[in-house]
């Protein structure tokens, strides 16, 4: 798919920088839908040729659409304009629902399945150090883009959710369906460079961060259900968080 060739107009008795200008017009055209999620974008040489403008402000241009999010750039494949952002919201809900209810396509890859014990995990659910829980690593796709990378244990109880539920649904939904419903979690959330593994799995160039998010979360009895670690995509996913004083 070859990239498309936008209309600009480059004032060069404005006051406005020329990389500027450059930005804000190819910044409307994905603002107005000409440029979708995933299309090529064209490369620096061939843009600063057709408008007659310098390689440093075609790049600048370019570097401050990356710095926004509007676009990523991915070694061998060029730069493309960026997925949409995830918003989500601080409330007590899966990325799969959340992905659904924006209109987007989500789908689940399972990496690992089966029975594990790990002592944070065990603590984390109130549970005994030795204890074999269900271990779940999934990568979870927005359309075509790796969004996250989560790794999820659940307690014994839960041992009979199957690898083809986890593809077709949200880890919340299965639960629910089990009669245990998730009402309160305690949850953290950081900033990390990426493992080599979160590295390849969600196409992340160097030095990109991932966003992180640990979750414990908790029934109406107070009993522990799920606990998880997540890594995101800094660049396609932020939370948002509404804030009182009491």
């Amino acid at each position: 798919m070859s990239a498309l060739q936008l209309d600009v107009v480059i004032d060069r008795e404005s006051p406005v920088p020329l990389y500027h200008q450059l930005a804000e017009q190819l910044t409307a055209a994905i603002d107005d839908g000409r440029l979708q999620p995933g299309d090529p974008f064209e490369n620096e040489i061939a843009l600063a040729g057709r408008l007659s403008l310098s390689r440093p402000t075609v790049r600048r241009a370019i570097q401050e659409m990356v710095d926004q999010g509007l676009l990523v750039r991915r070694r061998g494949r060029g730069t493309t304009v960026a997925n949409r952002k995830v918003h989500r919201k601080a409330r007590l809900s899966s990325l799969f629902d959340d992905l659904e209810a924006e209109g987007r396509e989500p789908r689940t890859e399972v990496i690992e399945m089966g029975p594990a014990t790990d002592d944070r995990a065990a603590a984390a659910l109130d549970l005994e150090p030795d204890t074999e829980m269900l271990s779940l690593v999934r990568v979870r796709w927005a359309g075509d883009q790796p969004l996250a990378i989560m790794h999820n244990w659940l307690p014994p109880a839960h041992a009979d959710i199957s690898r083809e539920e986890l593809q077709e649904q949200g880890l919340y939904a299965l639960l629910r369906r089990r009669g245990v419903k998730p009402v309160v979690a305690r949850q953290s959330i950081g900033a990390r460079m990426p493992t080599a593994a979160e590295r390849r799995a969600l196409d992340l160039r160097s030095g990109q961060p991932v966003l992180t998010m640990t979750r414990m979360a908790f029934d109406a009895a107070g009993a522990a259900i799920e606990f998880g670690d997540h890594a995101y995509c800094a660049s396609d996913y932020t939370i948002d968080l509404m804030l009182d004083e009491r």
